[in-house]
């Protein structure tokens, strides 16, 4: 075994020079001769000599060279979004320190990932929570003042044109009530007001009533307490994947559980759908990656992965922070 302070170059440089050392002893211990015409046994044991060398040279240049080959399997299956992924540090000398330099480096870069993904969320919800004020607040007012003007007019409208007036009102309903509905959407007053089971609900219930599709709602009586940040967290995974199965799962039944844990609380959202399909497991989806970004930013863990009725099932767990508490 090398000595651990051993460089690679002076490992490789070892084990090449052990198969040169072997051989000349070898030659110059053994009997061997060769014949002008070189004859059958002689011939044989040269390539048994040879392989022998050749054997040795590649067992420890194999044990040299191993971890490296770990270190470069780990670097291509390394995902910031999976954190904690980090290779053995025990051995010394020059692989030790860039085995050690790539663990740093991964820490390094989990920081700054859930660093740069915390301002760009928050930045995104207030974003979000500006729009739906001014869809709210400006549109929303416009559009009901549309709908006043309407009714002033009436009278003056002839018998004929009613109709057309009524037309007119019911399309600028629908438009005042598709407003108010992407405002909630975009910030969902219902979570800050009365709580997660509560913005689950309407969530659900609206979208059973857009999309046509059965939606199975399993909430138990009380909730361990849980942070705004993963509160909201569990709702914009939840509001992702439904919206993922009202898009792409062609599932006619849905169920959307929560579960009390013994200091966490666990959302589980699966379908009946079409599952992956021949796409295999989407990982790198954008609505995949936004959903593990808002994981990671709340300490959580986020499984993609076949449902159990053949669709998919996500399932997304968050650390509680207290006593249980009536939802």
């Amino acid at each position: 075994m090398h000595p651990p302070g051993l460089s690679l170059f002076w490992r490789a440089f070892v084990a090449t020079a052990a198969a040169l050392v072997l051989a000349t002893v070898l030659l110059i211990v053994t009997p061997v001769e060769i014949s002008p015409r070189i004859a059958l046994i002689e011939v044989l044991i040269l390539l048994a000599g040879l392989g022998l060398i050749l054997a040795i040279d590649f067992l420890l240049l194999r044990r040299a060279f191993r971890p490296l080959e770990r270190l470069a399997q780990r670097m291509e299956m390394v995902d910031l979004l999976r954190p904690g992924q980090r290779l053995p540090d025990s051995r010394g000398g020059a692989i030790g320190r860039l085995v050690r330099g790539f663990n740093d480096m991964l820490e390094r870069l989990e920081a700054e990932r859930r660093e740069s993904g915390g301002r760009a969320l928050a930045a995104q919800e207030a974003e979000r929570a500006r729009i739906a004020r001014g869809l709210h607040d400006e549109v929303g007012q416009v559009l009901t003042g549309v709908l006043l003007e309407l009714d002033a007019l009436r009278p003056a409208v002839a018998g004929e044109r009613q109709a057309e007036l009524v037309e007119t009102k019911s399309s600028v309903r629908h438009a005042l009530e598709e407003v108010r509905r992407i405002a909630r959407e975009l910030r969902p007053e219902m979570l800050e007001h009365l709580g997660l089971v509560s913005a689950l609900t309407e969530l659900s219930t609206v979208l059973a009533r857009q999309s046509g599709i059965q939606i199975e709602r399993d909430f138990p009586q009380t909730l361990p307490q849980l942070t705004e940040e993963a509160e909201l967290a569990i709702y914009r995974v939840a509001q992702e994947s439904l919206t993922n199965v009202a898009r792409h799962a062609d599932a006619t039944h849905v169920i959307v559980r929560l579960e009390a844990g013994l200091s966490s609380v666990v959302l589980t959202v699966s379908d009946n759908g079409r599952g992956f399909g021949n796409a295999g497991r989407p990982e790198r989806r954008g609505g995949i990656t936004g959903m593990r970004e808002r994981a990671l930013l709340v300490g959580g863990a986020l499984a993609v992965k076949p449902g159990p009725s053949g669709g998919v099932e996500v399932r997304f767990e968050v650390a509680a922070t207290g006593e249980p508490v009536k939802r």
